[in-house]
């Protein structure tokens, strides 16, 4: 009798943890948001525009485009993505519309505010420009140095939102940390705020992505030893 029960309550169990299984999959599947390729993909192309920035800085060269619109390319996918995601599946929950919305809004603001800013450093070089040739001294206010704390700002909120949404710790402290990188971006050289947006893309975006990632794919064997 206790062998029949104990045999039940490990019948019951495997059971349970198959759906469990089959639940994240099925969550994961249809979501580049759930299983990680949204954070690394911006991620890796925040940190390498970011580095790429520090570098012309820091070694004296100039490309002759500006890195922030390789931005482009995740935005692109992005969009492509959420559209097949949309065809793909018949029925979504609101949380998962939300979250294509916010991600989908963040990469077209990150893409608008570094257009905004270009044009504003277009025209105050042209107005230092004016400065220095009437009066002989550099512009007083160097623009340069609070853009990134604005761009920190943005980082932050999707990613704390998503975060707190899903109740994943590293992306929820991930957006804190890309807030307290702002306020400290505030007060230091421009050479540094890059670097800090770097460490804000990696922490925030790239190790939550590769981990969720990492679930995503241990489930994903999981399930398939599951129906072996």
């Amino acid at each position: 009798m206790d062998n029949s029960i104990e045999q039940e309550e490990k019948t019951l169990t495997e059971k349970e943890s198959l759906l469990l299984i089959t639940d994240m999959i099925n969550k994961a599947r249809n979501s580049y948001h759930d299983n990680g390729i949204a954070a690394i993909m911006w991620g890796c192309v925040i940190t390498f525009c970011s580095l790429v920035m520090f570098a012309q800085l820091q070694f004296n060269f100039k490309l002759p485009f500006s890195i922030t619109w390789l931005t482009l390319v995740a935005i692109i996918p992005q969009i492509f993505l959420t559209i097949k995601e949309k065809k793909e599946r018949k029925a979504k929950m609101h949380e998962d519309v939300a979250m294509d919305y916010i991600w989908l809004g963040f990469g077209i603001c990150i893409f608008l505010l570094s257009h905004v800013t270009g044009e504003i450093f277009e025209n105050l070089n042209e107005a230092a420009g004016s400065y220095k040739t009437a009066t002989g001294e550099k512009f007083p206010f160097l623009f340069n140095e609070y853009v990134f704390p604005l761009f920190l700002i943005l980082y932050g909120l999707p990613t704390f939102i998503t975060g707190g949404m899903c109740k994943f710790r590293p992306m929820f402290w991930g957006g804190i940390f890309c807030w307290v990188c702002s306020i400290i971006s505030v007060y230091t050289h421009v050479k540094i705020d890059l670097l800090l947006t770097a460490a804000a893309a990696t922490v925030a975006w790239l190790i939550p992505g590769l981990i969720l990632k990492q679930d995503y794919v241990r489930a994903k064997r999981e399930l398939k030893e599951q129906h072996v």
